[in-house]
């Protein structure tokens, strides 16, 4: 493309659409179309500009005219309880269905590299000499040990904000991260399943199995699958860098961006129920079965949710990307 070319072929455009978007008086019938019109035309310059030839200044320019002209179209809007509603019933549970392809293995290979890696440490007393000396391990796994009192060493609320807290930063970075090819997201997985391991591992090589899935169970099978639905998320950002498919890598990493930008705002709502759980019932009074029943109860409420709702909604045609009026305009591609 010849920029210089183009720009005075389309500058005329350009600056009629400047001058009807300075007008103080209420625009004519006439002069409202011609505004929506030039407003169509000067995003699709703009799109042509940034995918052909780009101009910082130019692209700017072009930029804030087409921004301008969009809020004078679409007007202002507002979040409103009809978003908060279909986020909740659609976009999430859509978003989480349509990455069960990435963050299902993701959860199945975790968990057999905790289990795998717990059986390791269990069984070779070896290995555990080299995580603590033998008397800090006896502390750490005895009836009313430091495993133990860690879940009611703090009140039941402040403690369910800093799990809370702590699982939706984890949960954000996975989701950041995996721009970054997926490597970090893989990183931050295993370090979760070594804690998990090491943690099954001892508890299970002082007899004390049972004490253990009681204490991770009622709030960990929430938690972890949240935590493998960002991971999954995240690898699946990753891949789109490499294979965006049909559409452009811009607008590929745009729209799987944005989706899950919105599933890091919905796994910190799910992380909440988790944390709170964390809170209130792993270290409460309750019977054993009563606290891994509410787990499981919260567990399957999520995957009915998710695979129910959101396969519902996919199939619907959501994505869990935010609603067309609201997208950047962009030229078709060519498949």
């Amino acid at each position: 493309m010849d920029l210089d070319v183009f720009v005075t072929a389309h500058r005329a455009e350009w600056d009629r659409l400047d001058a009807l978007l300075r007008r103080q008086r209420r625009l004519t019938g006439a002069e409202a179309d011609e505004l929506v019109v030039l407003y169509q035309r000067t995003a699709t310059h703009l799109s042509l500009i940034q995918s052909s030839a780009p101009d910082p200044q130019l692209t700017g320019r072009l930029s804030q005219l087409v921004a301008r002209a969009r809020s004078a179209v679409t007007g202002t809007r507002r979040a409103s309880w009809r978003d908060i509603t279909r986020f909740l019933t659609q976009g999430f549970p859509a978003a989480v269905y349509r990455s069960r392809r990435w963050w299902v293995p993701t959860a199945l290979v975790s968990t057999v590299v905790a289990v795998l890696l717990g059986w390791w440490i269990g069984t070779h007393p070896e290995v555990q000499a080299t995580i603590a000396a033998p008397s800090e391990l006896r502390e750490l796994t005895r009836p009313g040990g430091q495993y133990e009192t860690y879940y009611s060493s703090h009140p039941a609320a402040s403690f369910a904000a800093q799990v809370w807290t702590n699982n939706a930063w984890a949960a954000a970075q996975c989701l950041i991260l995996g721009v970054f090819l997926g490597l970090p997201v893989l990183w931050i997985l295993l370090q979760n399943m070594i804690n998990l391991g090491v943690g099954f591992g001892l508890m299970s090589s002082a007899g004390r199995l049972d004490t253990f899935l009681g204490l991770v169970l009622p709030h960990g099978l929430l938690e972890l699958t949240a935590v493998f639905v960002a991971a999954g998320t995240g690898l699946r950002l990753g891949w789109t860098l490499i294979d965006p498919g049909p559409r452009s890598r811009r607008t590929a990493l745009a729209e799987e961006g944005r989706a899950a930008v919105g599933m890091a705002i919905g796994l910190a709502l799910v992380l909440f129920v988790s944390g709170a759980i964390e809170g209130f019932v792993t270290p409460s009074g309750l019977p054993t079965w009563a606290r891994i029943g509410i787990g499981v109860a919260a567990e399957l409420a999520f995957l009915v949710y998710v695979f129910v709702l959101g396969g519902r909604a996919a199939r619907a045609g959501e994505t869990g990307d935010v609603e067309a009026a609201e997208r950047s305009a962009t030229v078709p591609t060519a498949a």
